[in-house]
């Protein structure tokens, strides 16, 4: 999960801070010293994640682009120039296109606004943006919620009851709300000083850059790992005391299973040492075999690993979890169920492999394997209009055929409260009956007529017409030509 911090340089960021006993110190350079500290625990912790450095008072400026290398981004962040006034919402248009040109729409990303909390004044402030958002066009809309999963952390280096003053916490409440609420707003507890500020970005590491450690046990075997990012809690919807899910700190590796990725070169990341490593020799196996392991999580909760190439030469072993349950691909089974083929009867392969128990044919028949009407794409529903007008110009001698298309359609689109088709349908009928050569059977005009009108009663919604289950049946007419002997038959 890559980071974005966003630094603000304007000049209220250069207002002196009064330190007991020490020499004057600006907000500027405690907002410099709580970074230091958090890119040294990344460096320690998170070193294969990728930050990136954006400088912005009036404009926004990348000062260095995503990177591992810390020393790089520490150096920039050193040299950092004072400039003018602040204008937020350019800057948060600027790091919405700089992870969307290098990691898409897809890739979540963590943002970091260091900030005293001034948020400008006039036109260009936050303020005024947030007054203006409903007011604007498609072309210059806000950037926030952004393009891709995103959660802004706001470090405020002002203290709460300094910000109490104004505007500025609901301000910045706004904003996250905007964002989904994915983050949180940090402030300064006490008065401003180096301790302070390192305990605020002490909450910020603890919220968002704890490392995840945990060991993951096949038989005999076992590694210690480390997973970024941080695998978040989930919440089943379903269920009804939902309680958040955490992965268990111990897990263990069920099995592998092949994919249909192509085989790559072998990889040339290893790890440093010369001791024998499980997850190394895993990597490797899942790399070279194309094949993925099956990885118990927690109770009921599962997940796969892989090798995942970032280039030719670089690749990492990576987790994709499934939703917790018993179950969480239909066409599997029961995960705890899965096997060895040795401990089948017989081999469910077959001698030769030409066969598979896979995928799992359901108990119950799916819904949408039933005879029921569905229009997914504009041609369906083109080619049910056409049937009934085919048997429509056969009348009377398709009499029960047209009606039979004709109710099914109806009944569809009932379900559909697609009211606009019945009436489209019933002026196509009449316009047909208009069509009629002077040969045609008398029924035919009488018959489609008749359709037309309970089309028409249908398109209003009377619950006298519109019933669902109601069907449209054909007019008794005088008539003893081949559409009454066809009624009789049926």
């Amino acid at each position: 999960m890559p980071t974005v911090v966003l630094m603000d340089v304007s000049l209220s960021m250069t207002r002196p801070v009064q330190l007991d006993g020490t020499e004057e110190f600006q907000r500027k350079n405690l907002a410099v010293h709580g970074l230091t500290m958090l890119f040294e625990h990344m460096a320690t912790n998170y070193r294969l994640e990728f930050t990136a450095l954006v400088a912005f008072s009036s404009l926004w400026e990348l000062m260095v682009p995503f990177t591992r290398d810390y020393n790089t981004l520490q150096e920039a962040l050193n040299n950092l120039e004072d400039y003018d006034k602040t204008c937020l919402e350019p800057a948060l248009q600027g790091v919405s296109n700089i992870v969307q040109q290098e990691w898409g729409s897809t890739c979540p990303c963590q943002v970091v606004l260091v900030t005293d909390g001034s948020l400008g004044i006039g036109r260009g402030s936050l303020r005024h943006s947030l007054s203006t958002i409903k007011h604007r066009s498609e072309d210059k809309k806000f950037p926030l919620p952004f393009p891709f999963p995103a959660k802004l952390y706001i470090m405020c280096i002002a203290n709460a009851e300094e910000l109490q003053n104004s505007d500025t916490l609901d301000n910045l409440e706004q904003l996250l709300s905007l964002n989904g609420g994915e983050g949180q707003i940090f402030t300064v507890e006490g008065p401003l000083c180096l301790k302070n500020v390192q305990s605020l970005f002490g909450k910020l590491i603890d919220q968002a850059y704890t490392p995840f450690h945990a060991v993951l046990r096949c038989g005999n075997l076992s590694s210690d790992v480390q997973v970024f990012p941080r695998p978040e809690p989930v919440i089943m919807d379903e269920e009804v005391d939902p309680a958040p899910r955490t992965i268990l700190t111990d897990v263990d590796e069920m099995g592998t299973g092949t994919t249909d990725e192509t085989e790559e070169e072998n990889s040339a990341n290893q790890m440093a040492g010369k001791s024998p490593n499980f997850c190394v020799l895993l990597h490797g196996s899942l790399k070279v075999e194309g094949m993925v392991a099956l990885v118990q999580l927690g109770p009921e909760w599962y997940g796969m690993l892989y090798s995942q190439a970032d280039s030719k030469k670089k690749s990492n072993l990576m987790m994709s979890l499934f939703e917790p349950g018993p179950e969480p691909l239909p066409w599997l089974g029961k995960v705890s169920q899965l096997g060895p083929t040795s401990d089948a009867k017989e081999n469910p392969y077959g001698e030769d492999d030409s066969k598979s128990p896979f995928p799992l044919q359901p108990k119950s028949k799916r819904s949408y394997a039933q005879n029921v009407t569905v229009w997914i794409k504009p041609s369906g529903l083109q080619t049910d209009v056409q049937k009934i007008l085919r048997n429509a110009r056969k009348l009377p001698e398709k009499t029960q055929t047209f009606y039979k298309e004709l109710n099914r359609l109806r009944k569809a689109a009932l379900a559909f409260g697609f009211w606009d088709l019945l009436k489209g349908v019933a002026d196509l009928l009449e316009r047909e009956c208009t069509l009629l050569p002077d040969t045609a059977h008398p029924d035919a005009a009488f018959q489609l007529s008749h359709a037309a009108q309970q089309l028409k009663l249908a398109s209003t919604g009377d619950s006298q017409y519109a019933a669902f289950d109601h069907n449209i049946t054909p007019m008794l007419t005088d008539f003893s030509g081949s559409g009454s002997s066809d009624r009789d038959r049926m």
